[in-house]
Order: C-alpha cells, then sequence, then structure tokens
C-alpha cells in the first residue's frame, strides 16, 4: 500500500517543506490530505498548483480539506472523513499557536483541545503506520541541567503560554503510545534553511536581528544575556530530513526525539555573532538584563524595536536538551544538525534581503 499522508498545521513553513521533502525524497505515495481553515483554501490551492507543476503531478495528487482541530471529528464533512480514515498512512499534527505572547485561553484551545481532537480522531485510522506529533523541546519551561528525551516531567514553571499549553499536548500524545504506531518529535528553535536562509517569517532569533538592525548607529552595542545560557537553534533543512527519516523508519516508533543541536552556542556567541556578520562590530560591555526587560516592557518600543519581550526569557535559561536517542537513529542515515556558526552568514544575508518585506514580520503587541 503507498503512503497516504495527512496534514494538520498547513500552510505553515514546517508542514509546507515536509511536504517538499516528501516530494523530492519520498516519491512512492499514493497522495496528500491537507486539513485547512475556510481563510487558507485560496493559499493552499496556490501551493498545490506550484508543486503539481514542479514535481509534474495530477492535482488529485493533494485534496485541500476544510476542517478546525479545535471542532469534533476535526470538522471534517460527512462521508470524506470516512474516505480518510479508510485510506491515510501516515498523519503529521503539526497545527498549534507557536506565538510566544499568546493569551491562554487562545493557546489552550487551539494547542491541547485540538490535540486533543486529532489524538481521537487518528485512533480511527484503520491502516495508520505512523502519527508524527511535533511538540517542542521547550515543553521543559524552567527546568535547568541536562534534559532528556525520555523524560516527560512537569517543570516548576513555564517561560509562556506556549510552553505551557504544548507540554500538557504532549502529555495527552504520549498516552497514546502503545494504542497506535507514534513518534513524537520536540524540536529546537527551528530557523530557516542552512545554506539559503530562507525562512518565511522573521520570529524567534531573528527578532534580535530586528534590534539590531535599528540600532545600527549605535556607537556601541553591549552583549546580552547570562553568558552559562544556551539557545538551541535548528535549520529547517535538518528537521525535514531528521523528522521524514524517523517517521517512516522503524526505529522511530514509539520514540519521543529531542530534534536538537547537540552542540548549542551561548546566548553571548550567538548575539555576538549577529552583530559582527550584520554590522562589523564587536559587542564590548554587557546591558544588564533588568534594564533590558524594562524598556521592553513599554509597547512603543517592543514595536520599535520590532522584539516581543517574552523572547528575553530565553536569554538566562540554563537548559540543555540531550538528543542522545536522535543522534544514534539519524547515524544510520548519516544525518546531522550543522553547526550554527556557519549558518550565520546565510541567514543574515536573507534578513538583510527581506527586512523591508512586511510579511516576514510578526505583530508585535
Amino acid at each position: 500500500m503507498k503512503p497516504v499522508y495527512f496534514f494538520t498545521g498547513f500552510p505553515g513553513f514546517i508542514a509546507n517543506q515536509l511536504i517538499k521533502g516528501i516530494l523530492e525524497k519520498y516519491k512512492d505515495f499514493d497522495r496528500f490530505y491537507l486539513l485547512v481553515l475556510p481563510n487558507m483554501v485560496e493559499r493552499t490551492k496556490k501551493d498545490v498548483s506550484e508543486w503539481s507543476k514542479a514535481y509534474s503531478l495530477p492535482k488529485e495528487s493533494f485534496r485541500i480539506v476544510i476542517g478546525d482541530i479545535t471542532k469534533d471529528g476535526l470538522g471534517i464533512e460527512r462521508g470524506l472523513d470516512k474516505e480518510i480514515e479508510e485510506s491515510v498512512t501516515h498523519v503529521f499534527h503539526l497545527a498549534a499557536i507557536y506565538d510566544l505572547a499568546v493569551p491562554r485561553d487562545l493557546a489552550w484551545k487551539v494547542n491541547v483541545e485540538g490535540t486533543r481532537n486529532v489524538n481521537q480522531w487518528v485512533q480511527r485510522i484503520k491502516n495508520l503506520k505512523r502519527y508524527t506529533y511535533f511538540s517542542t523541546a521547550y515543553i521543559a519551561g524552567t527546568r535547568t541541567g541536562i534534559l532528556k528525551e525520555d523524560e516527560l516531567v512537569r517543570p516548576p514553571a513555564f517561560k509562556n503560554h506556549y510552553e505551557e499549553t504544548k507540554y500538557e499536548a504532549e502529555v495527552l500524545v504520549e498516552e497514546l503510545k502503545g494504542k497506535v504506531p507514534l513518534t513524537i518529535i520536540r524540536p529546537g528553535i527551528v530557523k530557516g534553511h542552512s545554506k539559503t536562509g530562507e525562512t518565511v517569517k522573521f520570529d524567534g532569533p531573528y527578532m534580535f536581528l530586528n534590534m539590531i538592525d535599528r540600532l545600527k548607529k549605535s556607537p556601541v552595542f553591549p552583549k546580552i544575556g547570562d553568558p552559562k545560557a544556551v539557545v538551541n537553534l535548528v535549520p529547517i533543512d535538518f528537521i525535514v530530513d531528521a523528522v521524514l527519516y524517523v517517521s517512516h523508519d522503524e526505529a522511530g516508533e514509539g520514540k519521543t526525539y529531542h530534534m536538537t543541536d547537540p552542540n548549542p552556542y551561548s546566548v553571548e556567541t550567538i548575539y555576538s555573532l549577529f552583530v559582527s556578520e550584520m554590522l562589523g562590530k564587536t559587542t564590548k560591555g554587557r546591558i544588564p538584563l533588568f534594564l533590558l526587560c524594562f524598556l521592553l516592557s513599554l509597547s512603543s518600543v517592543r514595536k520599535g524595536l520590532r522584539i516581543e519581550r517574552e523572547a528575553l526569557d530565553y536569554l538566562t535559561w540554563r537548559g540543555r536538551f540531550d538528543s542522545t536517542q536522535a543522534q544514534k537513529d539519524l547515524e544510520k542515515a548519516g544525518i546531522r544538525c550543522p553547526d550554527f556558526k556557519d549558518q550565520v552568514p546565510s541567514m543574515i544575508r536573507f534578513y538583510k534581503e527581506h527586512k523591508n518585506e512586511e510579511r516576514y514580520h510578526i505583530k508585535i503587541r
């Protein structure tokens, strides 16, 4: 039986890139079902048309399914739901609210209740070979030290509602182990392509590029963050290669993976690399975190610098993700996370080329 794929979270960046990865690496498939909200149908049709042309595929290879994970049965129309349940072999659940500043009620509705609905629905799939769920490595919240893949421990606190609701959602998915063929993915902070720098949204680490760009005339760039804190950044091409491999290989069944950089750089080093590559300057001195927090508590400053206050919480966090199991299984396919330092030039180049295009920037509250 040829694979039949079902995706939530389309047309999000990671879902989009995973589908392109399948089209390029796993060509012996039957079709895709793409669950999208009504307001995403036209955009999805455009992507499907481009893929059909680029890969010489009939448009019937892609079925746009109007639905909503926050609804029972994912809001899929009757009749079509039976067709999907009887034909799908691989489910990728990526739909979520990823905004660090998201209100709790909205995050809970989509990330937790939405995942509960997907979990219930996926158990009705007749020929399911793999259910791949996208969590985040940052469900660790405020826990510090070495954080392992086989741990699912509620932390003392969370840095934001995104982390909290993704933790609660993973707890629900974990309960399915042994009931369905399942793989849980905990990626680090996903950035653009390691070689081209391509991304679709300037969030996460790109907010610091926003800040550097808007302060480029400053005579001094002080260091920021805890010297012992690290930020785990992973490029989208690594995520695509790694996730598709473990989602198709029998070794990935029943496992939870930290898809993270085993050798992450410190906050201080990353910021210095950004300043050097963008402006040719070096960082000197250090700005107290309390002062930076105060400045970003002001809406006018946040909007002016295009950076969320919640991003600062990652500048002092001292957690490190152990990815032993992921490295062991990915080694069989020769898949490794590339060195972040080597990716900085392409990341900055892409940012500079598109920084004035509003579609790349997220709304700062």
